[in-house]
């Protein structure tokens, strides 16, 4: 077999490569797998601000946010100022097959999207929980946090759905009415963490550093705004490629990343997809999730200014 063809008018090359070491994929592999599963994938691409997760052939993984020179005329784009750089970036708007196939031919591993559509005024379409366990904790664990968001959520009338990240986490997405402020829902975000580790303080924490969270699973509310996240159907770059997978809320206890790879996602597609069937219908934030949100502060802003205070304190007693 040629290690070079065309699909769908994209020219393709080195296809028996491995795509990055351990991931036991080679590039066909991994165009095989965008091809199968973009007929789900696509729409939760569609017009998001795209950055890439890139592994060259010899060199390791880089992110990659501004489109090269050398992108085909027909990738469509919009441009965004970077306050961080000073610049203009050029981000993908991965709208179509073509243009998957060309990011896989370009060996894009990860796919992390904005969480608005096409431009930042358009305001956030989810509420993300990002459920991060321990280093080397079971996989139950990131699952019971779910549970206990999904607790939170449904206690004050709200619902979402649940995929793996890929990794060792789990993401919680709750969908938004349209109008809602970027301010908002951010606010509410960090409610509904702070709300879920109230349930269950011995199994969640909303505790930014890493050191003080005493092995517990981290409540990670900082999604929000200007943040991206995993698409869903994403591979990861981590041995043997898993992917981040939406799983049904009955069948989250029986699941662990490890099912979810490039090789073994295209023959779970005919099961159907859970990720529209468990998405519920978009969700004005009640009031007062969005009002105890707002009293409560940025974990990583909390957590900078602890940070200068101990180490004013560390000087001064020294």
């Amino acid at each position: 077999m040629s290690s070079d063809e065309v699909r769908h008018g994209v020219k393709l090359s080195s296809l028996d490569q491995e795509v990055f070491p351990e991931s036991g994929v080679t590039k066909r592999e991994m165009l095989d797998y965008l091809e199968a599963v973009a007929e789900r994938m696509l729409p939760e691409l569609h017009d998001r601000l795209l950055t890439v997760l890139r592994v060259l052939r010899g060199q390791g993984p880089f992110m990659q946010k501004n489109l090269p020179k050398y992108t085909p005329d027909w990738v469509e784009r919009a441009s965004m100022w970077a306050e961080t750089s000073k610049r203009d970036v050029s981000y993908a708007l991965c709208n179509d097959l073509r243009t998957l196939l060309w990011f896989g031919n370009q060996r894009a591993i990860e796919y992390h999207t904005s969480l608005f559509r096409r431009d930042v005024a358009n305001g956030p379409t989810h509420l993300i929980l990002d459920l991060d366990p321990p280093a080397d904790a079971p996989f139950s664990l990131a699952v019971g946090a779910a549970k206990l968001v999904r607790e939170a959520l449904r206690n004050d009338g709200l619902d979402g759905a649940v995929k793996t990240s890929g990794s060792k986490g789990v993401h919680v997405f709750v969908p938004l009415a349209p109008g809602q402020s970027m301010e908002d829902i951010a606010a509410a975000t960090r409610a509904v963490a702070v709300r879920a580790e109230r349930i269950d303080p011995a199994l969640g924490t909303t505790e930014f550093v890493v050191e003080r969270r005493e092995g517990k699973v981290f409540l990670d509310s900082t999604r929000a705004g200007g943040a991206t996240v995993i698409s869903v159907y994403s591979p990861r770059h981590r041995p043997g490629a898993p992917v981040s997978f939406p799983v049904r809320w009955t069948d989250v206890d029986g699941v662990k990343p490890g099912d979810f790879t490039v090789h073994t996602v295209p023959d779970l597609l005919d099961s159907g997809d859970p990720w529209t069937a468990e998405m519920p219908e978009p969700f004005v934030l009640p009031a007062d999730l969005v009002e105890e949100g707002h009293t409560i502060p940025i974990a990583r802003v909390a957590a900078m200014h602890e940070g200068k205070r101990r180490a004013r304190a560390a000087r001064e007693s020294g």
